[in-house]
């Protein structure tokens, strides 16, 4: 899997494309604080989207529900597709 990728969510008729490298999604979970969490995923959105597609994205950003489901699609799409299993520890000791 390559770093950066290039994806593209449609929001109802309209279809935004997204270029996120690590560093891009870095800078949104350093950003997030207990008290701002819309702030920078509409900072991550509006700094991936395509240049000519920002003023009708931004449009769109105006619902604070809508950005965070725009933000979570898109990092959601952007994780590696690997397979966690945690291992459950016995709880009994051994002699």
């Amino acid at each position: 899997m390559t770093d950066r990728r290039e994806i593209t969510l449609e929001v109802g008729d309209k279809e935004f494309t997204f270029t996120v490298t690590p560093q891009d999604a870095t800078k949104y979970f350093n950003s997030l604080t207990q008290t701002s969490k819309v702030a920078p995923a509409n900072n991550l959105l509006m700094n991936t989207v395509k240049q000519e597609e920002r003023a009708t994205l931004k449009a769109l950003l105006g619902n604070p529900v809508l950005v965070m489901q725009l933000a979570g699609a898109l990092l959601e799409e952007y994780a590696p597709d690997v397979e966690i299993i945690v291992k459950k520890h016995s709880t009994t000791l051994s002699a």
